[in-house]
């Protein structure tokens, strides 16, 4: 097993609950009158997380082969199901547990892409040059998830899956001028769903117009931005020291969500933030090593899968908190509040261990 890999998740997990209870204590007692009422689910869903990477890492990931097609037609299954959930801050992403709290599909959704796309590209990498296997079956895929996923609707989950998918294809071989195809076909995806998806224009033109000039609409698409970036600028480089967040009282909409690292900032400074950024750097080179190292194919394309995932994520989580890009509602990995994102997560990485330590029982 890959230790240096595991200090980094659990450093993270842990760097994560702590901003969490910083974060979200104020808001917790104003929305339930219980200071513990965002961490203590999370530490629990952490609990049941690190279970999850403890038994990942001791499987076989071989078996994911088999698991693929299930997984992917589940992911499809819920993706169907949350569309006829209710809405919350006017989107439907979330299924309701009675008595277990929510469950995100597009995480299910994220996890069994990797899966299948890594399955498809080991069986047949040495004919992924061509369209009919290179592309035709990923883009397949990838459309009938992105349709789902735009009708929630969910267009930064859309773009992280483009984008985890892009990056398999090409690592597994796909040729290059099937990706200049690829940007055409997008593109007329993105002008397909405006015209199929009438309600997604003024969805998306309120995003992009708040983005533009977050002032023009101070007290509503731009407010979140502008809080954030309040909370940014008066943590300076060393911060306001930990828990001492003033824009989490309430200024900052979500502060234990999607903004939380706008009071990362705040509190932990410049410092704060860049050993945040060099964790997921970090994350990143260790993944690549033990992608280098896998026994096989399939090994390596799942552990950049998910440590891509981890980090496409974390950027465009911090692009969005510094007003980089258009706000679409993104998570920040380890950090956020969510159960379901935070068990996938853990689940994910103890399978890039699994791939770790048979790489190492290869190597000797």
């Amino acid at each position: 097993m890959d230790l240096p890999f595991l200090v980094l998740v659990l450093t993270l997990v842990t760097f994560g609950l702590v901003m969490l209870y910083s974060a979200s204590y104020a808001v917790a007692l104003y929305r339930r009158n219980d200071a513990f009422a965002y961490i203590r689910p999370q530490l629990l869903f952490a609990a049941v997380g690190l279970i999850a990477l403890y038994l990942a890492s001791r499987v076989d990931y071989h078996i994911y082969h088999k698991l693929a097609w299930p997984m992917l037609a589940l992911s499809l299954v819920l993706l169907v199901v949350v569309l006829f959930m209710p809405e919350y801050n006017g989107c439907k992403r979330w299924i309701v547990l009675p008595g277990l709290g929510t469950l995100q599909p597009s995480e299910i959704a994220k996890f069994s892409v990797i899966l299948t796309f890594s399955h498809i590209i080991s069986l047949n990498h040495q004919r992924m040059k061509r369209f009919s296997v290179g592309v035709l079956p990923f883009a397949a895929i990838l459309g009938v998830l992105a349709v789902l996923m735009l009708l929630e609707p969910h267009l930064s989950g859309t773009l992280l899956l483009f984008g985890i998918g892009a990056v398999l294809m090409f690592v597994g071989g796909t040729g290059m001028r099937w990706f200049a195809l690829a940007g055409g076909l997008g593109a007329a995806a993105i002008a397909g769903a405006v015209i199929l998806l009438p309600d997604l224009v003024p969805y998306a033109a309120d995003r992009l117009s708040s983005w533009i000039d977050p002032f023009s609409d101070p007290l509503g698409d731009g407010h979140q931005t502008i809080q954030s970036l309040y909370a940014i600028g008066s943590g300076g480089a060393t911060g306001l020291g930990l828990g001492n967040s003033r824009q989490k009282y309430l200024y900052v909409p979500e502060p234990q969500n999607d903004f939380i690292f706008s009071i990362l900032c705040e509190e932990l400074g410049f410092v704060g933030a860049c050993l945040v950024i060099l964790l997921f750097v970090l994350l990143l080179l260790r993944g690549a090593v033990i992608a280098l190292r896998a026994p096989d194919k399939f090994g390596a394309l799942l552990t950049v899968g998910f440590v891509v995932q981890v980090v496409m994520q974390a950027v465009l989580n911090m692009a969005v908190v510094t007003n980089t890009i258009p706000n679409t509602g993104i998570s920040l990995p380890f950090f956020s509040s969510g159960g379901t994102s935070l068990m996938m997560l853990l689940g994910e990485m103890g399978i890039v261990l699994s791939v770790s330590r048979q790489g190492l029982q290869e190597k000797y």
